[in-house]
């Protein structure tokens, strides 16, 4: 992660706008999503609709990345490579992806119950969503770093889930990764202090048993320890004095969820 970068009211609504590309996206993938395609036709979907609207999709290449997201099923918490695998019914999938619109990236994260979920997993995947909106709350001016990393922390703490300590949120905008680093565990009122023209991702990972991940031969995958799933929400907000300015919006996809 290169350094902080403080963006203008413009650079803020273009980021809104690359963002605004990506939330469409997330509801493209929700209407299609269902037991029995495959993780590389969402990626091919991706792409296409990424591209049909003005970007380029932010993932592709990065560091060497091959693909436009990752999809990461059930075990694997994040960096997943689209492939030929079937998705089934009761599979969780996270899809993470970004835009790049006009030089503007957007990055996100929505992680999917297929199907018929069981009870265990449809609950990690409420409190993994809701200790996201927690820490949305917190990216204020005269917050800190740790608040919302604390916010985060002691809402999934009462469920025993174990929180990734290896993987972070981060700044966005200019580059896929800027600083702060945004953990999601910590103390209130500890590190960097938030102020106007931060953009930042929070972005939760929360697995069902131990914290402990397990990095991948292939350099990107990173799974569960115990083989216990695992879920991820990820959004893009705009530091502001008050009230934090929420750029990249769920409602899309969840207004398609809730048809289904």
């Amino acid at each position: 992660m290169s350094k902080v970068y403080y963006k203008t009211e413009d650079q803020i609504e273009q980021i809104r706008e690359s963002a605004n590309v990506l939330s469409l996206l997330l509801a493209e993938i929700a209407k299609e999503i269902k037991p029995g395609i495959t993780t590389l036709s969402l990626d091919k979907l991706a792409y296409d609709y990424i591209h049909d609207h003005g970007g380029t999709p932010a993932f592709l290449h990065y560091h060497g990345f091959p693909y436009s997201l990752c999809i990461s099923v059930n075990d694997q918490i994040v960096h997943g490579f689209p492939s030929d695998y079937v998705i089934q019914d009761g599979d969780l999938v996270s899809v993470d992806g970004g835009v790049n619109l006009n030089g503007f990236i957007s990055d996100s994260a929505y992680t999917f119950g297929v199907g018929e979920v069981s009870a265990e997993a449809q609950q990690l995947l409420d409190v993994t969503k809701a200790s996201l909106f927690k820490g949305v709350e917190q990216a204020v001016v005269g917050k800190r770093v740790g608040d919302i990393s604390a916010a985060v922390q002691e809402h999934v703490a009462p469920f025993n889930y174990g929180i990734v300590r290896e993987l972070v949120g981060h700044g966005v905008g200019l580059h896929l990764h800027e600083k702060p680093e945004v953990p999601n565990y910590g103390k209130r009122g500890a590190g960097p202090k938030l102020e106007a023209g931060l953009v930042i991702c929070i972005e939760p990972m929360i697995n069902q048993g131990k914290a402990g991940v397990k990095f991948w031969d292939d350099g990107w995958t990173v799974s569960t320890i115990d083989g216990k799933l695992s879920a991820h929400f990820e959004q893009m907000v705009a530091i502001r004095k008050g009230r934090p300015d929420v750029l990249l919006t769920f409602e899309h996809v969840e207004k398609v969820l809730d048809k289904k």
